[in-house]
């Protein structure tokens, strides 16, 4: 056993920092509290997964090429059921003058002057479980046939045209596009008049896909998605037929299920290419689940700092060996910052690919199971980091994200095992709050892998990135 300390000591003598233990010269040295000093290497490599849970707020439709690939996104909606609603007594399928689909989009991406077509189709295959998650990736022939488009038009969009556009209370446009559907749908979505419940509504009608058959230059940011059937019914109004025009909107809002299908092109071989120059750069990829892997070295981290915490030593009787006396640890300081590079440099076609306003630091291991049970930010699993501008020292303007794995750190030092590297892998994600004073304020309520699109070039690990502890021990 001491050979081994012996060992431990040569390997990081040169890891050895300042030790401040000013004023303990008066303590036994097994009461006074120990303050040490180290720096350890990290690596990091870029890394990706084959597709994303779709918890979104807002969904991609459309299709763009960018030197990360083409996305194109797709929709499948189910709509809410008007629990208790009831058309009027009179009501029938000849009653309904026309039903027509309605797509609100927050903003875009790409060229707001490039046309995409715009189709919709019945999922007539299938439909979803509230209780379930699905992936970005999921098979759209499960669910839909597309034997049939159920617009009375292919609608051709550009993304800043105000043609359908509304006014808010407030004076605000609010793009919009307006598709009327063809007969055929009208005879089989004005059949349903019994809105019992969810479920039975869903076994009714499964819901939709909405997809573009062209354009490659612009992606559209679906905030809300509405079906309108407007009809009219008659009654007496002192002693007068009258006629009365109506509408009936069925939405697709968080009591149903809406997944986004998201499809990267060629992407093993641009994550490949992006790889070459990995020495230098790493790569994070919205919604495109490319990622930063960063190893910690936490067995040689455990190592060293247990070994400088030992202040004695004793022989045991039974064992015949030596038994070690080890302050307990405690990481006061370990600050990761990921350095980012892309930030308003870019004056190219991939000028608008820009960094992630949130990016989550997570454990490899730990990654599947926080966003499948929506689970939040915490210091021993995975640590929220907001994108940063600082100036440095030559008053040049800088760009990074900060994590504290202080916490993490202690954490995994007094559960020792037998893990050689802990990897975390930084995630771009949305970030929903209570309501706050800012954007940055309020309690943190819900954090989804982020489906907006983004690309955040970083410094890798190798070029740039210094991994500093302060620990101590009592």
């Amino acid at each position: 056993m001491i050979g081994f300390l012996g060992i431990v000591l040569c390997i990081f003598a040169s890891c050895k920092g300042d030790v401040s233990n000013t004023g303990q010269s008066v303590l036994d040295k097994n009461d006074a509290i120990i303050v040490l000093t180290d720096t350890f290497p990290v690596s990091s490599r870029i890394d990706s997964c084959e597709a994303i849970i779709s918890q979104a707020d807002s969904f991609l439709l459309g299709e763009i090429e960018t030197s990360y690939g083409t996305l194109s996104a797709s929709i499948l909606t189910q709509l809410a059921c008007p629990e208790g609603y009831k058309y009027p007594a009179d009501f029938h399928v000849d009653s309904i003058d026309s039903i027509c689909l309605f797509m609100y989009y927050s903003s875009w991406v790409g060229d707001p002057n490039s046309p995409l077509s715009v189709n919709a189709y019945m999922m007539d295959k299938g439909t979803f479980e509230y209780s379930n998650v699905y992936p970005t990736d999921l098979n759209i022939s499960d669910y839909c046939s597309r034997d049939h488009c159920i617009l009375n038009n292919k609608r051709i969009v550009l993304a800043s045209e105000k043609r359908d556009s509304i006014r808010n209370a407030s004076g605000v446009y609010i793009p919009m596009v307006r598709m009327r559907v063809n007969d055929d749908f009208e005879r089989v979505f004005g059949s349903i008049t019994s809105f019992e419940s969810q479920e039975k509504f869903n076994k009714q009608f499964n819901g939709l896909y909405i997809e573009t058959s062209f354009g490659s230059s612009t992606v559209l940011n679906v905030s809300d998605i509405a079906l309108g059937v407007y009809y009219r019914f008659g009654y007496k109004k002192n002693g007068r037929d009258t006629v009365v025009h109506d509408m009936k909107a069925f939405y697709a809002n968080s009591e149903v299920r809406t997944v986004n299908h998201l499809e990267y092109r060629d992407k093993k071989e641009w994550i490949e290419t992006l790889k070459e120059d990995s020495d230098t750069y790493n790569y994070i990829v919205s919604p495109a689940g490319a990622y930063t892997r960063i190893s910690l070295p936490i067995r040689m981290i455990g190592q060293a700092i247990m070994y400088r915490l030992v202040v004695d030593s004793l022989f045991m009787d039974d064992t015949k060996e030596y038994a070690y006396v080890t302050k307990r640890p405690y990481v006061n300081k370990a600050e990761v910052r990921v350095s980012v590079q892309n930030k308003n440099n870019d004056t190219g076609a991939d000028a608008w690919l820009q960094p992630a306003d949130y990016m989550l630091l997570i454990k490899e291991e730990s990654m599947k199971r926080f966003f499948l049970f929506k689970e939040l930010p915490s210091d021993t699993c995975a640590i929220l980091g907001q994108f940063i501008t600082s100036y440095d020292a030559k008053g040049k303007e800088i760009y990074y994200y900060s994590y504290d794995l202080s916490q993490l750190l202690t954490n995994q030092l007094r559960k020792p095992g037998d893990q050689e590297f802990l990897n975390m892998l930084l995630v771009p994600v949305s970030v929903e709050r209570t309501l706050g004073t800012t954007t940055t304020t309020g309690t943190i309520t819900g954090v989804r892998q982020q489906q907006t699109v983004s690309a955040t070039k970083i410094l890798s690990a190798e070029n740039g990135m210094k991994f500093e502890i302060v620990y101590s021990g009592f």
